[in-house]
């Protein structure tokens, strides 16, 4: 992916959080956290529960203040110029409360007309997949009804900046494909995209970039490419031979980086680091065997996720 959806430069930022700490009595929720998020880009925010993902967040639209340092959205500070950032910021938070005798058609007029906007609720509710429940009281609605509801009030006024807190939740697989077109959908017109979530294949499938976080400091941020690049990224390659000598498994063995090495009828299963690939290839081949197909399984973010927040974890931030 681009990381600018739009021709904002580089240089412009949406979202900087400077050495931002949070404590809640003997509890530090945010440790001297540092994050920048540039316009145009969809930024996933991932961590573990208790990481401190949902406190960063409250710290950008001023509800709750930090500690020390300091924040801003937009080129606004998040303390003093809070109205400026919330007229210009479309939020989804986490187990958002609907009214329960409004109609989603109801809700939708209501977030237009504080916003003074001039959206279509119809056209939203239609966007969004649930225009068939437009009559229906909120109070009735199913869990993924209602974040779906929730998600198009975030949408009124086009604004420039979508800060959305776990939005999958109480999504099927079909609605949160669908949250992730409108995703990119904002993003191509131009919107800053912001959201956390423990979906990890969510964050894989549409994020610019990521920021992992642990114990309230951002310990890993970087394409997907990139943070599986900065870690011993490891592969299972699946290798299909004809004629394979019975001693096949002693020659790939120890080959360096090579953890693991299964035959079974005429397939080798091989759990190995990606630079040592073609030297198993190689070795496959020289034994006597002829290759006639490979399958490579890569590392997956979630595999990532553990590297980097596991106790055993040393990447360095």
């Amino acid at each position: 992916m681009n990381y600018y959806h739009t021709d904002k430069t580089a240089a412009m930022v949406s979202i900087a959080m400077r050495d931002v700490t949070k404590r809640f009595g003997s509890v530090t929720a945010l440790d001297s956290l540092d994050l920048s998020v540039h316009s145009g880009e969809i930024y996933g925010f991932l961590g573990p529960n208790g990481a401190g993902k949902s406190t960063a967040i409250n710290v950008l639209l001023d509800f709750v203040r930090p500690t020390s340092g300091q924040a801003t959205v937009l080129g606004y500070d998040s303390q003093t110029d809070s109205t400026e950032i919330r007229a210009r910021t479309g939020v989804l938070p986490d187990g958002y409360q609907l009214y329960s005798r409004l109609t989603g058609r109801e809700h939708l007029e209501y977030s237009i007309a504080s916003r003074a906007a001039s959206d279509d609720p119809d056209a939203i509710l239609e966007r969004v997949g649930i225009a068939e429940a437009a009559d229906r009281r909120a109070g009735g609605y199913s869990k993924g009804m209602a974040q779906r509801l929730a998600l198009g009030m975030a949408l009124v006024g086009d604004p420039e900046l979508l800060i959305l807190d776990e939005p999958s939740t109480g999504l099927d697989p079909a609605g949160a494909r669908e949250m992730r077109t409108i995703i990119e959908e904002e993003a191509a017109r131009g919107a800053t995209v912001f959201f956390s979530s423990h979906i990890l294949g969510q964050v894989e499938a549409v994020c610019d970039r990521v920021g992992i976080l642990r114990e309230g400091s951002l310990i890993a941020e970087d394409t997907i490419d990139g943070l599986k690049a900065s870690i011993d990224s490891r592969s299972t390659i699946e290798v299909t031979v004809e004629n394979a000598p019975t001693e096949i498994e002693r020659e790939i063995r120890p080959i360096h980086g090579v953890s693991s090495v299964e035959l079974s009828d005429s397939t080798l299963t091989i759990d190995t680091t990606d630079d040592a690939k073609m030297t198993v290839l190689q070795a496959i081949e020289s034994a006597g065997a002829t290759v006639k197909n490979v399958q490579t399984d890569d590392s997956s973010l979630e595999e990532l996720f553990v590297a980097y927040t596991s106790d055993e974890s040393e990447v360095a931030q």
